[in-house]
């Protein structure tokens, strides 16, 4: 054996023992960042979990859950690690791995297959298996089939509807897959894991798509749900987003363009999400109501709500960085876990960055594809670049939504960050700081400033949440 792998040897040793001791003290930071399974019993937890710590010799440790289950590990029924947040890894890299995770939680292996993904990478397939597999333990199909036993768990336990229903809404292609993946992944039927259900997901089983569907959407770490509403607030677009009710306990709503149909998605600013102090915090939910006209939208109707809302965050990594900043100190002891926004729909959102709010309602007026069911002040659709283009191709907006329409700007979750920029820029009319604003908000990186502010390299990687801080503290106006 060389000096080399020796070292290597040792670095894995040290960092699974590091994972180790998260897993000895049950810290929920590390829930989604990776999984641990148990030899001796057959199951695959979160750090988190209650249940009495295995042996240092037993335990193996993943990635991802893909990668769990395709060690022939079952999910753990107590701490459920289906359910927890993913891995902000995925969020803030721009390599191509990171690029695939985005794409493939939008649900783009199940629309469009392992050569679909590969397409939209611009690798060959055998080149995103060998990358994803060589780092994640579980290729693309496995990773989807991870993602797709989830979203059913989800639906039995939640929902009234029949399994069948459950099992193409879920994505898989046919009801034997279905079974069989329920039964590898939580080694119970599909009616025994509804039957499993935790007694406040059966309280909610009579929901059906008319009435929404009630879901979780779990985050690590405190959350600040004030700021967040408060920015969606000063945003919304009459007719396709509004916020309501009193600060605390507001809820945001919003029309969704999804791949198979429209959504209506209702969320909630839950009380006692915003924490103050830096002290542990083991993190908690979102409450989310999803009205679908095509059930198998619901994964990306889920990510898309979780990019929205910067769920995946990891706000011990980016308050850590930023506290060590004397401007930004009591920023961050004042909003411990700030998150920054994106957005559920990228390419809407950059024509809202570059025409504004009073232009974005007349554009939806206008232009805005009307829902078959009106649900009170949410009555149509964002329009398309495409309607867009064609109907006001002049200028900086025609431009644009042309680039958007013909994909010479791409803005979907596995766009390269770089690319996109560049586009845009190449574009007449968009100034420098709104192309900030896309890359911010549209591509999701967290590390942007805008032109003309004097932002400190010290706060790399997280200029976006530095600056989400000093707009919360009125010290700074994206406009």
């Amino acid at each position: 054996m060389t000096d080399q792998e020796t070292d290597q040897d040792t670095d894995q040793e040290t960092d699974e023992d590091t994972r180790y001791e998260a897993v000895r003290s049950r810290d929920a930071r590390f829930d989604g960042v990776f999984f641990f399974a148990v030899e001796t019993t057959g199951i695959y937890c979160r750090p988190s979990c209650p249940a009495v710590t295995p042996k240092r010799a037993n335990v193996r440790f993943f990635a991802t859950a893909a990668a769990a289950q395709g060690s022939g590990f079952r999910a753990c029924r107590r701490c459920r690690p289906d359910a927890v947040p993913g891995s902000a890894e995925w969020n803030v890299r721009a390599d191509v791995v990171g690029r695939a995770m985005r794409l493939i939680a939008d649900g783009v292996v199940d629309r469009e297959g392992v050569a679909g993904l590969a397409v939209r990478l611009g690798y060959s397939a055998r080149q995103v298996q060998r990358q994803l597999t060589a780092e994640l333990g579980a290729g693309p199909v496995a990773l989807a089939r991870a993602q797709r036993a989830h979203t059913a768990r989800v639906l039995l336990q939640t929902t009234g509807l029949p399994v069948t229903e459950i099992a193409f809404a879920s994505g898989f292609a046919s009801v034997r897959q279905f079974n069989d993946t329920i039964r590898a992944v939580y080694a119970s039927t599909p009616s025994e894991l509804r039957a499993a259900a935790p007694k406040n997901d059966r309280g909610r089983r009579t929901a059906t798509p008319s009435a929404g569907i009630p879901l979780r959407l779990a985050h690590r770490g405190p959350y600040q749900a004030g700021p967040v509403l408060d920015l969606l607030a000063r945003e919304a677009v009459p007719g396709v987003e509004e916020v309501s009710g009193p600060p605390g306990a507001r809820t945001y709503r919003r029309t969704l363009r999804l791949p198979y149909g429209t959504g209506i998605a209702a969320v909630d600013e839950r009380p006692g999400t915003a924490r103050t102090g830096l002290g542990a915090h083991p993190g908690g939910w979102l409450d989310v109501r999803l009205h679908l006209t095509d059930l198998r939208d619901l994964t990306t109707a889920v990510q898309r709500l979780r990019r929205l809302f910067d769920l995946d965050a990891d706000p011990y990594a980016v308050d850590e960085r930023l506290a060590a900043d004397p401007r930004l100190a009591p920023l961050v002891a004042a909003r411990p876990g700030l998150r920054s926004p994106g957005t559920a729909d990228p390419e809407e959102l950059a024509v809202r960055a570059l025409v504004g709010p009073a232009e974005a309602e007349r554009l939806v007026r206008r232009y805005g594809k009307a829902l078959d069911a009106p649900c009170g002040t949410l009555t149509h659709l964002f329009p398309e670049p495409a309607v867009l283009a064609g109907a006001e191709p002049g200028g900086p907006l025609g431009a644009l939504t042309a680039a958007l329409a013909d994909h010479a700007v791409r803005l979907d979750p596995g766009a390269d960050r770089d690319d996109a920029e560049d586009a845009l820029r190449a574009l007449p009319g968009l100034d420098a700081r709104t192309v900030a604003e896309i890359r911010a908000r549209a591509l999701g990186d967290p590390d942007v400033a805008p032109p003309g502010l004097d932002v400190p390299d010290s706060w790399r990687p997280w200029r976006s949440y530095a600056l989400n801080h000093l707009r919360a503290a009125g010290e700074w106006e994206s406009r």
